[in-house]
């Protein structure tokens, strides 16, 4: 697997409690740290001890957060010297220096000796740093040695990355070689030096991603970053020293900035009273080494002389003027290009020298470059300026015609959707054929249970709008699904969703229990399901041997069921249109229950298919005829439940699937596996050692039934509630259907059987309660 390489930052959220700790912070000479004890800080943030990384059975010392569940380590002392057993002690000796010890003879690692000391102690800070101090020194900031001097993969709060110019030490961050090595790998993050100092992100010897320059409140290649409203950080650089670091803006708050050599990376928050985890966001920038040249343009320096040009390729001036640093690149044939140094006080010169590499274009908040070109460049531009001009003109003159006519358009649309919503304002909603009790929501009761949408309170958010966790004033907790108002679900869906799940009662199907249309407000309440959906158990690593076979043999089961009575026995036969794991969510007893009805379509009478321009639905999990043609009938259910299954035997997606030695997606690995006769080598290798093989193969055989390439070989829901429930002989699978759409289908331009216009549209989990 070819390797990604991400630099990213990790912000958890904490709330902290009072809590007492038994443990101690801190070693004299005459303690010592066995492989099972802990030191934890004062406040209890982090905590010291020994540890195996994933599945090595190497011991390391290290310091990792002590307050999440999950263990996250942010620094390992002997990363290159591993102890093979539990014998691992450490110590501090008179001198102050900290030895690591297998059996108390070898050592394996060591710091260097300090200077002399009475009373050394080994404290661990609540910021993360292991210190060597002076016990009787009145002064407890001033260590002997720390470990932020020396950081692993992780920066913490308060810890210098960089340069000291005084002695040459520079602190670096480097990767972990992989989750069961914490040795350096190749992948390595610090200051440098060569023309101006900036951040530089290596592989090897190879630059991977710069941060630009530093522009007195961020760096020029990372503008983003300066909006963060967690933390603030800042870039020291004088006759002493040149480091980068970051503070916290709100002591409530952990975060730390991590270097890893894995496939993904991404930024989460986590609250320690849900113990839950959410994404907000991504960092990534990329290096290239290719010289950039703006199209139509040639470097041309009329009456210069460069014979001998400046072999450097930028120089920086903290003390120039923009002025001063125009005029010096205009006396300088080689100059290129200048800018401010300093973007909030204009002070400042930078300069390049030879061919401009890594440019990028901001859309705010960027650095002026002002790039050197010919005289005859210029009039050439000039020229073109009054074309331009004209065009813009033209062009301009015709966007205000086309916006007049957009606004009249939707104005009117506008005025329809008030009129239909009034139709679902009052204190029940009434169906077309007969009167459905729902409770009706007022917006302000809605807005009060979730402390007016507060963001503490937001448990996701997909392609429709928002979801927060709400508590009504009886004490009853919901969960709210706050339709945006520029979400591709208009009062049609919302109108759907509402009819079809109010009549909707079975246990294995998510219940509503109100709903709210108000002005242009639309929201739905749900029962609240603390345990979140199906996908954030069977495809976490972390949290996946939570749901063992026999219960998600029991979450199979009740997705079979609730599909059942969908299909069969509800008042009308209703077809979901996007079963998929994000969309089962799963209650205190991890009972399944399918939700998301926004697409669902109804059958009346015989109907048992129909079809449509309009395909919706999620990629990965559509049957081949529905992605292909439109066509949709129960059996297109049939075949995502399929899917499902399969992904919960795994713990893979089928749409994303990676083997390193096969192509294709999860349907084509398991038929593969099946013709080889080894299909368990399809199911997650904890469940073959733990579960019940004979259902492991069952469901196996029926997944592949499910996910038959033409509808009329696969079996009904009622059969597959059979099949799972049976020791009856199975009908054998013929080779499925490897269809995977990774592109948006070629939407067609005729109006859809609903009368709205077409479009192919990709369904995004919407509805995710925890």
């Amino acid at each position: 697997m070819e390797t990604g390489f991400y630099f990213h930052s990790v912000c958890c959220f904490l709330i902290f409690f009072s809590k007492a700790s038994t443990a101690t912070d801190t070693i004299s000479p005459s303690e010592s740290l066995t492989d099972g004890m802990t030191l934890v800080s004062n406040g209890g943030s982090f905590a010291l001890g020994f540890f195996s990384p994933d599945s090595s059975t190497n011991r390391y010392l290290g310091i990792w957060y002590n307050n999440i569940p999950m263990q996250t380590v942010v620094w390992v002392a002997n990363r290159v010297n591993p102890v093979n057993d539990s014998t691992g002690v450490l110590k501090i000796e008179s001198s102050g220096r900290i030895v690591l010890q297998v059996q108390n003879i070898t050592a394996v690692w060591s710091t260097n000796r300090t200077a002399s000391v009475e009373n050394p102690v080994l404290q661990l800070l609540d910021s993360g740093n292991l210190v060597v101090r002076d016990g009787n020194d009145g002064n407890p900031e001033k260590y002997l040695w720390q470990s932020f001097d020396y950081p692993s993969d992780t920066m913490l709060p308060g810890m210098k990355i960089g340069v000291d110019l005084t002695t040459g030490f520079d602190r670096r961050l480097s990767t972990w070689k992989n989750w069961d090595d914490p040795s350096p790998g190749d992948l390595t993050y610090g200051v440098e030096l060569e023309g101006s100092p900036q951040m530089v992100l290596r592989k090897g010897l190879q630059k991977y991603s710069l941060s630009g320059l530093w522009i007195g409140n961020g760096f020029s290649g990372a503008p983003n970053v300066r909006l963060n409203p967690i933390f603030y950080y800042d870039f020291v650089w004088n006759e002493n020293e040149v480091y980068y670091t970051f503070l916290l803006k709100n002591k409530s708050v952990m975060s730390r900035i991590g270097l890893n050599q894995i496939e993904t990376a991404r930024e989460r928050v986590q609250s320690e009273m849900a113990r839950k985890m959410e994404l907000i966001g991504l960092f990534r920038r990329v290096y290239t080494h290719e010289a950039i040249e703006l199209p139509e343009r040639r470097w041309v320096y009329q009456n210069s002389q460069r014979e001998n040009p400046d072999t450097t390729n930028s120089w920086v001036n903290k003390t120039m003027n923009l002025k001063e640093c125009r005029e010096k690149c205009l006396r300088n044939c080689s100059c290129m290009a200048y800018t401010n140094l300093d973007i909030s006080t204009g002070n400042g010169c930078a300069m390049w020298f030879g061919d401009l590499i890594d440019i990028k274009q901001l859309q705010s908040e960027g650095l002026n470059l002002y790039i050197r070109v010919s005289a005859s460049e210029t009039d050439r531009r000039k020229k073109a300026n009054v074309i331009a001009i004209i065009l813009a003109t033209v062009i301009v003159a015709f966007l205000g015609i086309l916006l007049v006519v957009c606004y009249i358009c939707r104005r009117m649309r506008k005025l329809k959707d008030e009129v239909e919503d009034k139709n679902l304002n009052g204190k029940e909603i009434k169906d077309e054929n007969e009167d459905m009790e729902l409770a009706v929501f007022e917006f302000g009761t809605i807005a009060q249970a979730t402390d007016s949408f507060s963001f503490r309170n937001k448990l996701g958010e997909g392609g429709f709008g928002p979801v927060f966790k709400g508590t009504l004033a009886n004490g009853q907790e919901v969960a709210v699904k706050r339709l945006s108002k520029s979400s591709g679900q208009g009062l049609n869906e919302f109108k759907t969703e509402v009819k079809l799940i109010a009549k909707l009662q079975h246990r294995n199907l998510v219940r509503l229990l109100g709903c709210c249309a108000q002005g242009d407000e639309r929201m739905l309440v749900y029962e609240y399901m603390p345990n979140r959906s199906l996908d954030s158990f069977i495809f976490d690593q972390s949290r996946r041997e939570v749901l063992t076979w026999s219960m998600r043999f029991r979450i199979i089961c009740g997705i079979a069921r609730g599909l059942l009575y969908l299909h069969q026995d509800s008042r009308l036969r209703i077809i979901h249109r996007d079963l998929k794991a994000s969309n089962v969510l799963l209650d205190s007893e991890m009972n399944p229950k399918i939700s998301d009805f926004g697409l669902a379509r109804t059958f009346g009478g015989d109907e048992t298919e129909a079809s449509t321009n309009r395909v919706v639905g999620t990629y990965g999990y559509m049957a081949p005829e529905y992605a292909t043609d439109g066509l949709f009938s129960v059996k297109s259910d049939v075949f995502s439940f399929g899917i499902v299954l399969l992904e919960v035997i795994s713990g893979r997606k089928n749409r994303g699937f990676y083997h390193e030695n096969e192509s294709g997606n999860l349907i084509q690995h398991a038929w593969r596996l099946w013709k080889e006769a080894k299909p368990l080598d399809v199911a997650d290798d904890f469940l073959v050692e733990t579960g019940d093989l004979s259902e492991l193969l069952r469901c196996i055989h029926i997944s592949l039934l499910c996910v038959q390439t033409h509808q009329e070989e696969r079996p009904s829901m009622s059969s597959v509630v059979h099949m799972l429930g049976s020791q009856n002989e199975l009908p054998t699978p013929k080779q499925p259907s490897f269809l995977y759409t990774k592109k948006r289908l070629k939407a067609d331009s005729s109006p859809g059987i609903d009368g709205s216009s077409s479009r192919n549209e990709i369904s995004l989990s919407l509805f995710e309660a925890r």
